[in-house]
């Protein structure tokens, strides 16, 4: 993650649109835009990184079912693992957010985004689907122990003209320019990181007290004991 004072804030949106223009990436960059104009009111820069998911598709169906994580998948992983704040961005499908979607962050290291502040952002066909942000998408974060910011944002076709939209996201963006700025983040990794239960390999290579050496660690990562 950058540092508090000097480096330019990264802000990385995840972005589930599976059509291009996309809907889902059109909300996602109004509020990664406005993001980047408070940031330089308050004079901070702020780098932008965009995963779209369409384009890894192939690559996270592989990850769920043979653990193999690709080069291109291993960059976004790489990229959130960096974040100073996540834009995350779906459709909704059957009432839910998208299976691509879920799919990636079913491949996440519960570890990778502790304590980051994240925007949570929907887009759907009616309005009857407003509540999959906070009802589905938010517990899905807490599940990571992410930050997810108190306004979430949900765009039906009927809210595009409505300057209703660009009030939320103002708010929206407000939140995330102010914990990004806290550092919240950073200080609770240099200060609690040791009391998380991390499993072996969920902690982005930070795990202590594993002695890889032993017989049972060898053959667990397929080599031979002795």
């Amino acid at each position: 993650m950058s540092s508090p004072d000097h480096e330019p804030f990264a802000l990385v949106t995840i972005s589930a649109g599976t059509s291009d223009p996309s809907s889902t990436r059109l909300l996602a960059d109004r509020i990664a835009d406005r993001t980047c104009e408070l940031a330089a009111c308050h004079g901070r820069t702020v780098t932008s990184n965009v995963i779209e998911l369409r384009e890894i598709a192939a690559d996270i169906a592989s990850a769920l079912v043979s653990q193999l994580i690709t080069p291109r998948l291993q960059t976004a992983i790489a990229a959130l693992s960096e974040a100073d704040g996540i834009i995350a961005s779906t459709p909704v499908y059957k009432a839910g957010p998208s299976g691509l979607f879920t799919s990636f962050i079913d491949i996440l290291d519960d570890d990778l985004i502790i304590a980051r502040p994240v925007v949570l952002a929907a887009t759907a066909g009616t309005a009857r689907h407003a509540l999959v942000v906070d009802d589905q998408m938010r517990s899905m974060f807490a599940y990571l122990r992410a930050l997810t910011i108190p306004t979430s944002l949900f765009a039906a076709p009927e809210d595009w003209g409505d300057p209703a939209l660009n009030s939320r996201i103002d708010r929206a963006a407000v939140e995330l320019v102010l914990l990004m700025e806290s550092g919240f983040a950073r200080k609770i990794r240099d200060a609690s990181w040791g009391s998380y239960q991390h499993e072996y390999g969920s902690a982005g290579g930070t795990e202590v007290g594993i002695d890889l050496d032993t017989d049972l660690m060898k053959l667990a990562a397929g080599g031979s004991a002795g």
